[in-house]
C-alpha cells in the first residue's frame, strides 16, 4: 500500500470525489479541498507528496494556489487539472511551477499514470536545497529559469528543452523509455512527436558536450539514460 499523500483542490463535487475514491483504492491517502482557500490552509497545516489543482477555482484560483505552495515548498509536484487547452494558459501555470498539465476530459487510468510517474521520480533524487537547480556534471540547470551554466558559459533553454532534461536527471538510474518521455514532455507519443524529441535530445547533447563526463546515452528502439562518470 502507498502512504503518499495527495492534495486534491477541485471545486466540482462529483469529479472530486471520483478521483478521491480512486486514488483511495490505489492506497493513496488523499485530502479533497473545494476551493484555492481551503487548499492553501490544507497545504500549511501538514505535507504532501504531491498536488492536483483544477485551475479555475472559486476563491484562490490554481495559478494563484501553485504559486502560494511553491513559496511555501519548491519541489513538491504540481498537476494542473483544466479545461483549458491554450498555449498561454499552459505557459502561465509553468511560470507559477507547475509540472505538468492534464486536460479534461481525462481518464483516470491517465491520472494515476502521471501520479506514479511524478512520485517515482522525485523519490530518492538529489537536487540542490532550493529544489529548482540541479548539478549536472560541471553544469548548474536552474529548471524554472531555463538556464543551464558552467564556468566559461551559460545557454538558455527552451521549456521543452528543460523539461526533457529534468526528466533525464531525475531518472539518471535508469533508461528512460522514448514512450515515457513523449507522453510526460509532449502528451502523446506518436511519430511525429518522437522525431521532435530525437531533435531536442541532439540540441541538449550539444549543450553538454564540454563535460566529457556527461553522456545522454541512446538505448536504440528502447530510450535514453543521463550518464554522469
Amino acid at each position: 500500500m502507498n502512504t503518499k499523500k495527495i492534495l486534491l483542490v477541485e471545486d466540482d463535487p462529483s469529479l472530486g470525489f471520483v478521483i478521491k475514491d480512486n486514488l483511495i483504492l490505489k492506497g493513496y491517502q488523499v485530502t479533497l479541498c473545494k476551493d484555492g482557500e481551503e487548499g492553501e490552509n490544507a497545504f500549511h497545516e501538514q505535507p504532501f507528496h504531491l498536488c492536483i489543482l483544477d485551475v479555475m477555482l472559486p476563491k484562490k484560483d490554481g495559478f494563484s494556489l501553485a504559486k502560494a505552495i511553491r513559496e511555501k515548498n519548491s519541489h513538491v509536484p504540481i498537476l494542473f487539472l483544466t479545461a483549458k487547452s491554450m498555449t498561454e494558459d499552459k505557459l502561465a501555470g509553468f511560470q507559477t511551477g507547475a509540472d505538468d498539465y492534464i486536460t479534461k476530459p481525462f481518464s483516470l487510468e491517465e491520472l494515476i499514470y502521471r501520479i506514479e510517474v511524478f512520485l517515482r521520480r522525485s523519490n530518492g533524487h538529489a537536487v540542490l536545497p532550493d529544489g529548482k537547480v540541479f548539478q549536472v556534471g560541471q553544469f548548474e540547470f536552474d529548471h524554472f529559469n531555463l538556464t543551464l551554466k558552467n564556468t566559461s558559459s551559460e545557454k538558455t533553454l527552451t521549456q521543452k528543452e528543460a523539461e526533457v532534461l529534468k526528466l533525464l536527471y531525475q531518472n539518471r538510474d535508469r533508461v528512460l523509455k522514448r514512450e515515457e518521455i513523449l507522453k510526460h514532455v509532449w502528451g502523446d507519443d506518436d511519430y511525429f512527436m518522437g522525431r521532435s524529441m530525437d531533435v531536442f535530445i541532439s540540441k541538449l547533447r550539444k549543450y553538454l558536450k564540454e563535460d566529457p563526463a556527461v553522456q545522454i546515452v541512446n538505448y536504440h528502439g528502447v530510450g535514453f539514460r543521463l550518464e554522469l562518470r
